[in-house]
């Protein structure tokens, strides 16, 4: 080896020299600065360990346990490294729930179940185009499927007799009839087939109809209340036990009869029983005997109303015979034969007021004014009649000579 070659040595420290003097080290022949031990630090921060001179190294000396060089941290032997600041992320969005199979059925079920009914809604419809809707009854009897002059033809025929038929009255243990005509009592089968008629669009009913399903219509029933009310006062009269004083008409003569307290219909109340009774006998078929009401009663016709009614019109009434004339010809009614048939008087509001019956007087004219004529209100000439003879009779039933008792009906009146 040659002199200029110079061959580097490390050194250790000396700890025998004293603190901050100077060891051979001091200078450059060894190429690298001594450092105390106090001061052998690494020229890294990170890294706390002596340095070591490097010398060769060989395939043998390679030592991997420990780092060539100092590392920082979170590098492999050195410090943990601090662990990243986790980074908020969104929560992610709730998946929509997989349809179930058995819902999804259900709701192709029902939508054909609507698409079936809606086909049937509107072949009913079309199936359906007269005035009185298909299966439409009216107390059972079908009045359907065609026009309204059918309808009312068919509910006629099947309800006309049972509307007609008399209702039995039970007054104080009596019975008696009560007609519907006289007692203005009628199925009205125009007003019902017209409340029938006409397009039913009810879902229900159009469907229903295609499977024999029934459109129930009611029937309308009409009652007259002042007429039930005039039949059952009239009926009273005859079947209870009070009485209206009145004046009968015998022959030759005029008898006055005094009226007595007893009992009669209890017309408010009776009316009531009747409607109903009436309408179940139409809607069954079934007459029933009606239990009719009855209340106490006094007459409403007094004795002072009796006897004036027998001075100012029945004695003079009777009094002889009256003449009746039309045109060229004339008829006499006596008190011993015609006017007993022909008078007769009712309470009126308290007063007895006097009846003629026409038809006993077209009976006894026989025909004496046939083909005489008189001008009426309306301008045209009509035949001499009952009532013509009746109104003319009022003034000479009052007379008191022959002339009065004369009454001439006239043939032109202004």
């Amino acid at each position: 080896m040659s002199d200029d070659t110079t061959v580097l040595t490390p050194q250790g420290p000396d700890y025998s020299a004293p603190a901050g003097g100077h060891v051979s080290g001091d200078t450059l022949t060894s190429g690298i600065p001594v450092v105390p031990p106090s001061e052998q630090r690494s020229p890294f921060p990170e890294f706390d360990g002596p340095l070591t001179a490097p010398g060769p190294i060989g395939p043998d000396d390679a030592d991997f346990s420990a780092p060539e060089f100092p590392v920082g941290p979170g590098a492999p032997g050195g410090p943990a490294a601090p662990a990243p600041a986790a980074k908020a992320e969104p929560a992610p969005a709730p998946r929509p729930a997989p349809a179930k199979k058995g819902r999804s059925k259900l709701v192709l079920a029902g939508a054909g179940a609507v698409g079936l009914l809606g086909v049937a809604y509107g072949a009913g419809l079309l199936l359906n185009h007269s005035d009185v809707p298909k299966r439409t009854t009216v107390l059972n009897v079908d009045i359907g499927g065609g026009t309204k002059e059918e309808a009312v033809s068919k509910l006629d025929a099947a309800l006309g007799k049972r509307a007609a038929t008399p209702l039995k009255l039970s007054v104080g243990g009596k019975e008696m009839e009560l007609a519907p005509d006289k007692a203005g009592l009628s199925l009205d089968s125009q007003a019902t087939v017209r409340g029938a008629a006409g397009s039913d669009y009810n879902p229900v009913s159009v469907i229903g109809s295609l499977f024999g399903g029934e459109r129930v219509a009611q029937p309308v029933i009409v009652v007259d209340a002042e007429k039930l009310s005039v039949a059952l006062a009239d009926l009273s009269g005859a079947s209870g036990t009070a009485t209206e004083a009145t004046i009968k008409f015998t022959p030759g003569k005029a008898v006055p009869v005094p009226g007595k307290a007893g009992q009669a219909i209890d017309v408010a109340r009776a009316m009531t029983s009747v409607k109903d009774a009436y309408r179940a006998q139409v809607e069954t078929g079934r007459p029933n005997v009606v239990e009719v009401p009855v209340t106490a009663s006094q007459p409403t016709i007094t004795q002072t109303e009796l006897d004036r009614a027998m001075k100012e019109f029945a004695e003079p009434a009777m009094s002889g015979l009256i003449t009746i004339k039309a045109g060229p010809k004339s008829i006499q009614f006596g008190p011993q034969r015609s006017l007993p048939r022909i008078l007769s008087m009712k309470p009126v509001e308290g007063r007895l007021v006097e009846v003629y019956d026409k038809k006993a007087i077209d009976e006894l004219l026989e025909g004496v004014f046939d083909g005489i004529t008189i001008t009426k209100a309306d301008g045209k000439q009509h035949q001499v009649s009952a009532d013509d003879v009746a109104q003319a009779m009022q003034g000479a039933l009052l007379g008191k000579t022959p002339l009065e008792r004369t009454a001439v009906i006239d043939l032109n009146p202004s």
